[in-house]
């Protein structure tokens, strides 16, 4: 394989590998936990966060970090504004 080859299946392949693995992270007590979610306080905020695959036994107090990704389920497309305003009477 020569180089120009290499450089784009890299290319091609890494930026897709990249969006695939953007993470974010939530660090916090846990106010509680069910099978299905978990719920830190960030601040002065709950942040309740969907459970994956992993089933990590916490309890109410654990500090705990939860690593997390953002995946739309559905979106909706809407007719974009005019951008003018009717005048008030």
């Amino acid at each position: 394989m020569n180089f120009r080859t290499l450089a784009l299946a890299s290319a091609l392949v890494l930026p897709a590998a990249a969006l695939a693995d953007h993470t974010y992270q939530v660090t916090g007590p846990v106010v509680s936990s069910t099978p299905e979610s978990i719920t830190v306080k960030k601040g002065s905020e709950n942040w309740e966060i969907a459970r994956g695959d992993d089933k990590t036994d916490v309890q109410p107090g654990d500090k705990v970090t939860v690593t997390y990704t953002m995946t739309a389920k559905k979106v909706e497309v809407k007719a974009a504004s005019s951008g003018t305003k009717k005048a008030k009477k």
